[in-house]
């Protein structure tokens, strides 16, 4: 697709913050640019049920409800770009971006990247992301009433999964590879304390067991101890071990916390740079849902539009 190599904004990512952005910026008349990336649609194309998203009362497929999104900006005038971007220089005027070797300019930019879950790399993973292996409880959780599930990890996002899947599962199995976990105590002591809750120590996992009918239905983990290879039946897995916000290509020029997210100033969608803007689980490490991702999109949409209404020049 032919588009502009001069901007008045450059939207990069397309997730439910992407595309929200776009959809905004499009209304304003503002012909914005968006960069899908390698991952057109973000986390929710690897989702398939999505229930909690307002205004589905039945629900919709993940990859479905993105091409909503998309043809909802598309329809105002966005223009969806399936490439990624390389490299951005945000210290001249107006901004520089590459992309294969091409380079656009624009007059303000929303960061919308998104954050990656960390994922195992063990066999059967690929495969069964979205169908009985999940990374996300409050997403997904509702599917497995009266399900006995696993959850793997040590850390408190383990620990705090595994306490809200208690709501809908009979039987929360957390497992860790080690023998203590890497949990605050007060998180490790609401775990233990709840009788829904039991522990598989010196468990690690290597493989996910399932079908195209089923999903997943097993796993097979090593005992660290002894060596041994053991299966298990589950009605679904949800790896917590954390998640890696997508801002390498930021590293050095915005602000970023310890955590990897991208600082933004108080409630707005600001970074550092001025007219340089981020939305969407990029820069919130808190909730993480499809719809705060969403609203925050439009914040930013609305936050490079009154920049641009300023003129401003470097």
């Amino acid at each position: 697709m032919d588009y502009p190599k001069k901007n008045k904004v450059v939207i990069i990512g397309s997730g439910p913050a992407g595309l929200t952005a776009a959809i905004y910026c499009a209304r304003a008349n503002l012909n914005p640019i968006v960069f899908e990336g390698f991952q057109a649609g973000g986390q929710l194309t690897m989702t398939t049920d999505v229930e909690n998203f307002p205004g589905f009362p039945d629900g919709v497929m993940g990859p479905n409800l993105m091409d909503l999104l998309r043809e909802q900006a598309q329809k105002f005038g966005a223009k969806c770009i399936m490439k990624q971007v390389d490299k951005v220089d945000f210290e001249s005027y107006p901004f520089k971006l590459e992309t294969d070797n091409e380079k656009i300019e624009a007059d303000s930019v929303i960061i919308s990247t998104g954050a990656s879950a960390k994922l195992l790399g063990i066999k059967g993973e690929d495969e069964f992301v979205g169908r009985g292996l999940s990374t996300c409880a409050t997403c997904d959780g509702f599917f497995y009433k009266d399900k006995s599930i696993h959850v793997i990890g040590g850390g408190d996002s383990a620990m705090e999964e595994a306490i809200f899947l208690t709501k809908f599962a009979s039987k929360v199995t957390i497992m860790h590879r080690r023998d203590t976990l890497r949990a605050s105590k007060i998180m490790e002591d609401r775990a233990i304390s709840n009788d829904k809750i039991d522990f598989l120590w010196n468990a690690e996992p290597i493989e996910f067991i399932g079908n195209q009918e089923k999903g997943v239905y097993g796993l097979i983990y090593k005992d660290s101890k002894t060596g041994s290879e053991v299966e298990v039946e589950t009605d679904g897995v949800f790896i917590a071990i954390g998640h890696n916000p997508n801002t390498s290509l930021f590293k050095d020029i915005l602000h970023i916390d310890s955590n990897g997210y991208l600082i933004t100033d108080g409630k707005s969608s600001r970074t550092n740079i001025r007219g340089v803007f981020a939305s969407g689980d990029v820069q919130d490490s808190i909730y993480r849902q499809a719809i705060t991702a969403a609203g925050s999109g439009c914040m930013a949409a609305i936050d490079a539009e009154r920049f641009l209404e300023e003129d401003y020049e470097l």
